[in-house]
């Protein structure tokens, strides 16, 4: 069985809000972030405070957490918020292509709570031509 697609948030990079540093060990890039939202849960905007914390380490190992706030409306037409908390990892001989995370949802909304917040999810990140940011694809998990 396929995982399902729940909804796909395409990322607009604030490239002038950018800030990072390293050193001899690491280093650190924090990356801001809006965007827009479709699915068929969920439609709506990211709200311009996402933030993608890049933490490289000394021997290449990207750590990726990315925290924000979807405002829009549900699968039942209901004004709400989703938190997203999106976590992943890059490793140096990882491959181009599509970079796997493992997202955890809070709502607001009454339809969404009870499926959301179950853990099941994971996400893809892929890159865009326009280079202005990847689109983040989430899906439902499915067990045979």
């Amino acid at each position: 069985m396929k995982d399902k697609l729940i909804m796909t948030v395409h990322v607009v990079l604030d490239a002038e809000g950018i800030v990072g540093f390293e050193n001899s060990y690491s280093r650190v890039k924090m990356l801001p972030f809006s965007g827009t939202v479709e699915g068929e849960i969920f439609n709506g905007i990211v709200a311009p405070c996402g933030v993608d914390t890049q933490v490289t380490n000394r021997v290449g190992v990207r750590n990726m957490s990315a925290k924000y706030m979807l405002i829009g409306k549900d699968k039942d037409g209901q004004d709400c918020h989703i938190f997203v908390d999106n976590e992943g990892y890059f490793t140096p001989d990882t491959k181009p292509g599509p970079f796997k995370t493992v997202p955890t949802f809070i709502t607001d909304s009454k339809c969404l709570a009870p499926y959301l917040m179950r853990n099941q999810f994971r996400g893809e990140g892929h890159s865009r031509p326009d280079g202005k940011g990847p689109d983040i694809l989430f899906f439902e998990v499915l067990y045979e």
